[in-house]
């Protein structure tokens, strides 16, 4: 393996494993990421020379650690004294003398969503942290400008160190306030990597596997809470069909066109197991509700058709419980592969006019152009394939919605 492959594959792999280690005992975020990015760097000089270790984690975690500690050591403060910087110390040391490099990425999860943090900034916080997003990308995701996401996740580090929020796992009656963002940040990252099926961005790739690990981590933790059955599940759902949603020229294929067969049944099963334990606590949300559509989704894969009764009925659940207007819009979406293009049309252009923003979201303009070219609209479909077309990033999609544009 090069020296860039073994630098890049620690990065995507283990950058928040070793963060929240390096973090975990002097609580200090920026300090730790300004650490591992001196011990990369440290790396790429190194390793040409004596060749990539056999454990790159544990070379980067080492030299990263001494780094770490000559650091806080020329800023220790007379708020910092001597006695207790080398508690730190040698309890990270302690901590980290076993072979195998113990996992804190979930306390520091929950450190980031410390009722101490802005609700803000909790999930963009984590994905930096965490999963080494960038600013500017999570910028770009959350609409706001780089330079302003920047001073906001500096701002929450500086409270983690300041504020001394420990990294543990909290006890379950802490859980309440801190998991909603700890379930919002984990899907985020399986969103980002799901945006990338063939793997092709090396910033993405792996973090739908690393989300739906988190997920299954924070399902054995607390098996009472059906919100986290219910994330993993959705997860499951969508990712067991992965293998079906390129063909073999990586052209885009569309949920109703896909080839059940491809679909993993075995993902499919752990996912409906999972449901049907959160449905037992009774406590419906959010990642029930989207993962019970999924569900109704995969009843395709046995009966070749998806119960469209019930995913009518659960987005419009969705959207009663969450507000969402993308809910609102996907139940029209249903209604109209039920009922048919007019009807469903009507339900849209209702739903565009009680939630304008609508008109921004690229799939509204995919379903418009769908639908009008079903009821033989032709200047509307072109316009609205257009629409769609000009706000949508993936070229396996654009090229789909061209070729559908093209053949009207």
């Amino acid at each position: 393996m090069s020296t860039a492959a073994a630098a890049e594959r620690v990065a995507r792999d283990s950058y928040g494993r070793l963060v929240a280690l390096l973090a975990a005992r002097t609580r200090d975020v920026a300090a730790a990421e300004d650490a591992l990015a001196d011990a990369f760097a440290a790396a790429l000089t190194a390793w040409p020379r004596t060749g990539a270790p056999d454990n790159p984690e544990a070379w980067l975690f080492a030299a990263a650690k001494r780094k770490l500690i000559d650091a806080a050591r020329r800023r220790k403060t007379a708020q910092e004294g001597e006695a207790q910087l080398a508690l730190n110390i040698e309890e990270l040391e302690a901590e980290t003398a076993a072979r195998e490099l113990p996992d804190r990425r979930l306390g520091l999860m929950f450190a980031c969503a410390h009722p101490e943090i802005d609700e803000s900034v909790r999930t963009p916080l984590m994905l930096q942290a965490v999963l080494g997003f960038s600013a500017e990308r999570i910028a770009a995701a959350f609409l706001v400008e780089p330079a302003a996401m920047s001073q906001r996740l500096v701002r929450a580090k500086k409270k983690i160190r300041d504020a001394a929020i420990g990294f543990d796992v909290p006890k379950p009656n802490a859980w309440p306030t801190r998991l909603a963002a700890v379930l919002d940040a984990i899907y985020a990252a399986y969103g980002a990597g799901w945006s990338d099926p063939l793997g092709a961005d090396p910033e993405r790739r792996g973090l739908a596997e690393e989300a739906i690990w988190l997920a299954r981590v924070l399902a054995s933790l607390v098996r009472h809470e059906p919100e986290v059955l219910g994330l993993l599940s959705l997860m499951l759902h969508l990712e067991a069909r992965r293998p079906a949603r390129r063909n073999g020229d990586g052209h885009f294929i569309p949920l109703d066109e896909q080839d059940v067969s491809l679909w993993r049944r075995d993902l499919i099963g752990e996912a409906e197991t999972l449901l049907r334990a959160a449905h037992t606590a009774k406590r419906p949300g959010r990642y029930q509700l989207e993962a019970a559509i999924q569900s109704a989704h995969a009843t395709r894969a046995w009966r070749g058709e998806a119960d469209w009764d019930a995913i009518i009925l659960l987005y419009q659940a969705l959207s009663e419980l969450t507000g969402s207007p993308v809910a609102r819009l996907n139940a029209a979406a249903a209604l109209a592969r039920r009922d048919g293009a007019e009807g469903g049309l009507a339900a849209i252009e209702a739903a565009a006019g009680e939630h304008p923003v609508l008109k921004t979201y690229q799939p509204y303009w995919a379903l418009m152009a769908d639908l009008c070219a079903r009821l033989g609209r032709r200047e509307a479909a072109c316009a609205a394939y257009e629409e769609a077309i000009a706000r949508e990033r993936d070229r396996a999609v654009i090229a789909f919605l061209e070729r559908r544009r093209d053949a009207f």
